[in-house]
């Protein structure tokens, strides 16, 4: 199906981990040139974390500041960076997303991603208790990109982009992860960046797609919505109803000159809420 996409920003590399504020403002990183920002309702951009490569993810901090991921996974306030978990010998880490504890689920990258001739290693999931409190929680992620849990938090879905399939593991009370079992594919694209709607529905930016999937609790594909970029790279909900759907990207298909763009529809079914960082 086709939507009608209004362009809020272009000119970047690769957009990646877009969150909203309450106040509407949208905050965003480039993932290849480097830096986080946030884009005002009135267009207005403003730089949030400077020059910081690799951001996958994006979670907003209940104290103030934004938790962004790279090398490590940090909290970023007032200029401030206070590191929430190191982990040696990893290649960087990818998307996250918080569960309403506030802790942080993080996707763990084991090779460079972007290097084509990188041996591929299966990385993992990690949720992050405390300030230099980790541990991982699920295995055998080739790529750990998009992640997110259900409404009711029992559930953690989380994109392979290299094995092109989402995955989703089953969620204890106490966060713990089992049951790890394939939930969704679909043959335009690789999944990447998701978010998940009030149903329980899982929405997926296909990578090299043009588009974005839709996908039921039961994994069959419920819509697809073409985007105006080839790759697009993640999704999220927002506007006072959560009915504004936002597709970041690596492209412009409109215009390849505009590069890296954000665009903006509307949709039918609101967006899960979304909490924040509380480590």
């Amino acid at each position: 199906m086709t939507a009608d996409f209004e362009e809020l920003a272009h000119g970047y590399g690769l957009v990646e981990g877009p969150t909203v504020t309450a106040d509407g403002h949208l905050v965003f990183s480039d993932v290849l040139g480097g830096g986080v920002y946030q884009l005002a309702p009135d267009g207005s951009v403003a730089t949030v974390v400077p020059k910081r490569r690799g951001v996958g993810g994006i979670a907003l901090h209940a104290d103030g500041g934004v938790v962004v991921s790279g090398r490590d996974i940090v909290h970023v306030k007032d200029g401030e960076t206070r590191t929430l978990l190191h982990v040696d010998g990893a290649a960087g880490w990818n998307d996250l997303c918080t569960d309403a504890a506030g802790r942080v689920y993080a996707g763990l990258l084991r090779f460079a991603v972007f290097d084509p001739n990188a041996e591929p290693v299966p990385g993992e999931c990690w949720r992050i208790d405390a300030e230099g409190s980790g541990v991982a929680v699920t295995f055998g992620v080739v790529h750990p990109n998009g992640v997110a849990l259900s409404p009711d938090e029992r559930t953690l879905y989380h994109s392979d982009t290299r094995a092109g399939v989402v995955v989703v593991h089953d969620l204890d009370d106490d966060g713990k992860a089992s049951n790890l079992r394939h939930f969704a594919a679909d043959g335009e694209g690789r999944p990447d960046g998701l978010a998940v709607d009030q149903e329980g529905f899982v929405w997926v930016a296909m990578v090299g797609g043009g588009r974005v999937v839709r996908f039921a609790p039961d994994g069959h594909v419920e819509r697809s919505i073409e985007v105006p970029a080839k790759v697009v790279t993640s999704v999220c909900f927002a506007g006072d109803d959560l009915l504004d759907l936002i597709v970041v990207s690596a492209d412009n298909a409109r215009d390849p000159d505009r590069a890296g763009s954000i665009f903006r529809t509307r949709v039918d079914v609101a967006g899960a809420p979304v909490r924040p960082a509380r480590i």
